[in-house]
């Protein structure tokens, strides 16, 4: 096997995010999975960061003659720009991520309210990816937005998994856990889904809203004590007495209800292993699924990158090692704490970069495939063997900014933030470690 140029490692990690992405791309995979359209109206419904997206390219491709309407919510900035001439027949909204806003319930309202007349005849059409649990936001009756935003802001730094995190929302709205689904009745509903989660379950993706959901107030409510989470006592009354229930499978055997997983995260990451191959590499995908601590995450892939480069374990250089899932980044609460800016990718990198402490011929790239990572404009980060030399010649520490969660102060410095732009897509975090 031959060895890919050895100055141009970082031009071969960004290429391979660029696969992963364009493999999750709405308008590779939307059009294959359209139905033909129904005897009625085709009423279109969706949320999360790909739902513009999916809305484009389901218009894109949808009969000009057939009757279609709909609308869609994603994320502030995250429409594309196309070059098609569409009809725009599917309205789309903007709101917050990943702490719900104004719009982020009116969108909810909207959506509701275009269920009303539909009969068996009409097909419902549900576009949903990652994000939709915070753009799809509509309160249960006693509980404000803003104590839905503090519950949203607690759950994402307690460290809390994905899926307790959407255990909590789904039983504290009125419109996600399976909740969009049963107003859409007695209309066929097929959901269409880009995932974002480990394991790829329609019920976790933007908090299922329109699939049936297994969990149950009780795991709601041991999750909020877990997490010491405040809650108004009538929410947690309701919770213990199961009074906020979300819809079960036996109440969706009246519907004709179709669930496709359009694009997942180990789709993506074995379209990276394919270019990497046709580079001369290796490819290893470690797993699609992994969770976490991004920090600790971290010290193992540079345990196996290490090993890999000494010539001990199950892998051969010159090779990439591919990861995804859905890590965590945890903020403890300390008094006068004052954190920096970043997210589980950077976060991941920075832990990477002190644990490979400069090793040689280890580079890595590290993103969220929505272009995005938390709250920045960067996707992600890099790293190689001079990270750390450039940051100590620069009077950097890595310990510093890892106890203040400022991966984005430190890669910024050490010109190591990896910038893409919204990808109007969302399939989780993408890792790719190269070694030569």
């Amino acid at each position: 096997m031959s060895n890919p140029p050895r100055n141009e490692p970082l031009l071969v990690l960004r290429a391979l995010l660029d696969q992963a992405i364009q493999r999750a791309l709405p308008e590779r995979n939307v059009p294959t999975f359209l139905p033909r359209p129904p005897l009625g109206r085709t009423l279109v419904l969706g949320a999360g960061k790909a739902a513009a997206a999916m809305a484009q390219a389901l218009e894109a491709n949808w009969p000009p003659s057939s009757p279609l309407s709909g609308l869609v919510v994603t994320r502030y900035g995250h429409v594309p720009v196309t070059s098609k001439v569409l009809q725009r027949r599917i309205d789309i909204m903007q709101a917050a991520h990943p702490v719900p806003d104004e719009q982020s319930v009116l969108a909810s309202q909207k959506m509701l309210a275009l269920t009303q007349g539909l009969t068996k005849d009409d097909l419902v059409i549900a576009l949903i990816s990652g994000g939709g649990s915070s753009l799809l936001t509509l309160p249960v009756e006693g509980m404000s937005l803003s104590q839905k935003q503090a519950l949203n802001r607690s759950l994402l730094d307690c460290g809390a998994s994905i899926s307790e995190i959407n255990c909590v929302r789904k039983h504290l709205s009125a419109i996600k856990g399976g909740r969009l689904a049963l107003a859409c009745l007695p209309a066929r509903v097929l959901t269409l889904c880009i995932s974002d989660v480990p394991g790829d379950d329609p019920a976790t993706i933007a908090s299922g809203p329109t699939v049936p959901d297994e969990t149950t107030c009780s795991q709601a409510l041991g999750i909020i004590q877990k997490y010491q989470l405040q809650l108004p006592d009538a929410l947690l009354q309701a919770l213990q007495q199961d009074a906020l229930e979300t819809p079960k499978a036996d109440q969706f055997d009246a519907m004709h209800h179709e669930v496709q997983v359009i694009a997942t995260p180990k789709d993506s990451l074995e379209a990276a292993a394919r270019f990497a191959r046709s580079q001369g590499l290796r490819a290893y995908i470690l797993s699609d699924e992994m969770q976490g601590e991004s920090k600790e995450v971290a010290l193992v892939h540079a345990a196996l990158a290490k090993a890999c480069a000494k010539g001990l374990g199950p892998f051969e250089r010159p090779c990439v090692l591919l990861s995804g899932g859905e890590t965590t980044v945890t903020l403890a609460a300390e008094s006068g704490k004052v954190f920096g800016r970043g997210g589980r990718a950077g976060e991941f990198c920075l832990s990477l970069a002190k644990s490979l402490a400069g090793e040689p011929n280890i580079w890595a790239l590290v993103a969220d495939t929505d272009g995005i990572d938390g709250i920045e404009d960067n996707a992600g980060a890099w790293v190689g063997p001079e990270t750390l030399q450039k940051a100590q010649s620069l009077g950097l520490k890595v310990d510093d900014f890892l106890s203040r969660h400022d991966a984005y102060g430190f890669f910024e410095v050490v010109d190591g933030l990896v910038m893409t732009g919204p990808t109007y897509t969302n399939v989780n975090d993408f890792r790719a470690i190269l070694i030569l």
